[in-house]
């Protein structure tokens, strides 16, 4: 299908974060904890779950959600209690090549914003870590909304935060609900992979100086 002749390409760049910019599972910490693979997915499947983990992005203390835990499963309460205490074990740094992206996006004047799902406690643990997580114009993080993806509202707050149409934006994002959401709501979209094809993706639409360009 031919673009409309009212189509504008994207003058703002909004970044998912986790799967994105930083690589979060939780995975990291318990194969550190637990004796082989197969007992760190039944714990991450059935104690420590991802709907579970999910409250906590749309808002939930982690202090609440880790007593209502340990008081169904009280066998396992020093596990529980290390998916706050030892959070920062689940980072595996940055996925390669996206933070040189945003860099130079900001360095260029390009706007750079992000809509995350996170929790209002850890982000701020994960910024002490990841000191890019202050390069955003405009930064949007679920737990301190209490809006997740991938429903609207919390696109819609971004747009009204950021005084922008979503035409005007290409979101990134690892998660095909999240992109789909967005779609939607008429943002230009990018499923992230890896690198190089957001670079490729976004140089095309003329948002991102080639490399070549640059060097010298």
């Amino acid at each position: 299908m031919h673009k409309k002749a009212t189509e504008m390409n994207p003058s703002v760049v909004v970044f998912d974060i986790g799967g994105v910019l930083i690589d979060w599972n939780p995975a990291y910490l318990y194969r550190q904890i637990l004796p082989d693979e197969a007992a760190v997915s039944a714990f991450l499947a059935e104690v420590c779950t991802p709907a579970w983990n999910e409250a906590f992005d749309a808002g939930r203390p982690f202090a609440e959600g880790i007593a209502e835990l340990v008081q169904r499963h009280p066998e396992r309460a020093d596990l529980i209690e290390a998916y706050w205490l030892r959070w920062h074990e689940m980072l595996g740094g940055e996925v390669p090549g996206t933070a040189g992206i945003l860099g130079r996006l900001k360095a260029d004047g390009v706007p750079v914003h992000a809509i995350s799902n996170w929790s209002a406690e850890t982000f701020p643990r994960a910024q002490a870590i990841f000191p890019f997580l202050d390069a955003f114009d405009v930064l949007v993080v679920s737990g301190r909304e209490k809006l997740i993806k991938p429903h609207a509202p919390i696109f819609e707050r971004y747009l009204e935060r950021a005084g922008v149409r979503a035409e005007q934006c290409i979101f990134i994002d690892d998660n095909p609900a999240n992109i789909a959401a967005a779609a939607a709501l008429g943002f230009h979209t990018e499923h992230f992979s890896t690198a190089e094809a957001l670079e490729a993706r976004l140089t095309a639409l003329g948002l991102l100086v080639p490399q070549a360009e640059t060097a010298g």
